[in-house]
């Protein structure tokens, strides 16, 4: 019962970039209106031959890359994806398979956007409780393949993409990297946040989740950091689900983190749903904003208006 840290991180993102102006000539929409409303200004995209799985490789092969571990030495997959097309085999199978890892256990978990930290928190108590030793914890997600491209009120949001963590067991002694996870969610207003339908969709009620995301979820963050015995104002970072900056300024401000570097990668990524969190905590690392053992909050939250957060410490 050691716990577990992370090692390292990756992150991918697709070539294609599709901008704000590119958006003008599919819907009736301007690049003022959306920087306005949401704050982006690009978005990368997948083509067609590039799916979910694929991006999810390529994130993990760089944190493998960086952790210095080979396939060989995982043995737990965990994907947080919602938007793999296919039932089975899962996409935390097929990643293991393109990257050679050869007997792990190997599960997705979908709750939308805040699946990355909770695939997160059940690795950790996976290697806490010796069921493995080294997990691939992968955030992955292809929002084109479920986004109705004529209606500009989610359209001008998503974007496709993947990060991924390597965790390891601490030694004893060793303090550990992930600290206790604050989870849960608000059935009741599930349907706030969708991706269903025959194709499926993405939709939301978006003034619904403003409202929530801004009044109730900054105690539930501060909640999280008491949990970790780390006040906001000690955190080196937060790094918020890549909503909309509309979200994301308001919820960091009321967090009271005010010595934190605050990720906004989503006005160059969009929402990458489950993709944002590790997307945008590992651009911070190689931008060197952060440093090896600086406390920083993943907070998710999103579909099924499910939320997962915990304090981390830099690999």
């Amino acid at each position: 019962m050691n716990g577990s840290r992370i090692a390292a991180i990756g992150h991918y993102q697709p070539a294609q970039v599709l901008t704000n102006e590119d958006l003008t000539g599919m819907v009736d929409t301007s690049d003022e209106w959306i920087r306005s409303r949401v704050g982006i200004r690009t978005r990368h995209i997948a083509g067609p031959d590039e799916p979910v799985d694929e991006l999810a490789a390529h994130a993990a092969a760089k944190a493998l890359a960086a952790a210095g571990l080979t396939p060989g030495d995982i043995d737990l997959v965990l994907v947080a994806t919602s938007t793999a097309i296919d039932r089975s085999p899962n996409t935390a199978a097929r990643v293991a398979a393109r990257l050679g890892i050869p007997q792990p256990a190997a599960m997705d978990v979908n709750v939308v956007c805040a699946g990355f930290t909770h695939a997160l928190a059940t690795a950790d108590h996976t290697l806490r409780a010796g069921a493995a030793t080294r997990a691939l914890v992968i955030g992955a997600d292809k929002m084109s393949d479920v986004t109705d491209w004529t209606d500009r009120s989610t359209c001008v949001l998503v974007g496709d993409g993947a990060g991924a963590a390597v965790l390891t067991s601490c030694p004893p002694g060793e303090e550990p990297g992930i600290g206790p996870v604050l989870w849960g969610s608000v059935p009741e207003m599930g349907h706030a946040v969708r991706i269903e339908g025959t194709p499926p969709r993405f939709a939301q009620e978006g003034q619904s989740v403003y409202r929530w995301a801004t009044t109730r979820l900054p105690a539930i963050a501060r909640q999280a950091c008491e949990k970790a015995g780390v006040a906001p104002e000690d955190l080196a970072g937060v790094v918020l689900h890549q909503a909309n900056l509309r979200i994301i300024e308001p919820l960091a401000e009321k967090l009271g983190a005010v010595n934190a570097v605050i990720a906004r990668d989503v006005t160059e990524s969009g929402n990458t749903s489950a993709a944002s969190i590790p997307l945008a905590f590992s651009k911070l690392l190689e931008q060197g904003a952060l440093s090896t053992g600086d406390p920083v909050l993943l907070f998710g939250f999103g579909g099924n208006l499910s939320y997962a957060g915990q304090v981390v410490r830099c690999p």
